[in-house]
């Protein structure tokens, strides 16, 4: 069921994703050769517990889960889509790396998602379009996230970046609404079709999240039960912000 959120919800939503803008730039400003995945983890969870908040991620077991994320932050590289498990086989980085940052954020008991695709030292020219292009997508996303507007509307944005460069569409991952929990009503797909979809109304709050690869766009479930990769081992890159639908137009909620 999609949820309309309060005023009072709103205002904590609006510091929350605050909160988490600074914490999600200060830990990619740590991505560097040699640092470790367990180290931004461990980076991040001291960042939110200096806040007095707690990671929306960290023992959350989504529907279909064998078990309980063990950590609080998503940390992703190359071929790696989303929620990678940063401190279970710690890896060093390395220069060229590409690495996604997704982290969740419990603020006075109200939940927002924010990612970012970060390249560790130096990378080539066609990567560093390619992520740049994937950020770009996001913001044609959260342009067309209007009340009146329907998701749909926003797939067709987001898409219509990747198609003209022939990036792989990763179409089984998709946005969400959020707030009360971290995965809520109404799925929000990378692709679509004008004017279909879910109605977007003053008061939702989703978060936007395309997922593109340099290959096909075909996903595999590592073995330890979160780590997405694609299949043919292409690069893969994800950006997301947390949006509030509003009457005069989207709010991100999750910016600096």
């Amino acid at each position: 069921m999609v949820t309309i959120k309060t005023d009072k919800d709103i205002e904590i939503l609006r510091e929350g994703g605050r909160r988490l803008a600074r914490i999600l730039a200060a830990v990619a400003k740590e991505v560097k050769p040699n640092v470790t995945t367990d180290y931004l983890n461990t980076y991040a969870e001291k960042l939110i517990s200096e806040g007095g908040d707690t990671s929306a991620f960290l023992n959350y077991k989504p529907k279909g889960a064998s078990r309980p994320y063990p950590a609080s932050l998503c940390v992703s590289i190359n071929e790696e889509v989303v929620h990678g498990i940063p401190n279970e086989k710690p890896r060093i980085l390395k220069e060229g790396d590409v690495v996604k940052l997704d982290l969740g954020l419990i603020h006075q008991g109200l939940i927002t998602d924010h990612a970012v695709t970060v390249a560790v030292g130096k990378t080539q020219a066609k990567i560093g379009k390619f992520l740049k292009l994937t950020e770009q997508a996001l913001y044609a996303g959260i342009d067309e996230a209007k009340a009146g507007n329907r998701t749909g509307d926003i797939g067709f944005a987001i898409e219509s970046v990747a198609r003209p460069k022939k990036y792989g569409i990763i179409e089984e991952l998709a946005g969400h609404g959020v707030g009360y929990s971290v995965h809520e009503d109404p799925f929000v797909p990378n692709f679509g079709i004008k004017g279909q979809g879910v109605l977007l109304r003053p008061g939702m709050v989703i978060a936007i999240e395309p997922m593109f690869t340099l290959g096909k766009p075909h996903i595999d479930l590592a073995p330890d039960g979160y780590t997405v990769k694609t299949k043919d081992k292409s690069l893969a890159t994800h950006f997301e912000h947390t949006v509030l639908i509003t009457a005069q137009g989207p709010e991100i909620l999750t910016k600096l």
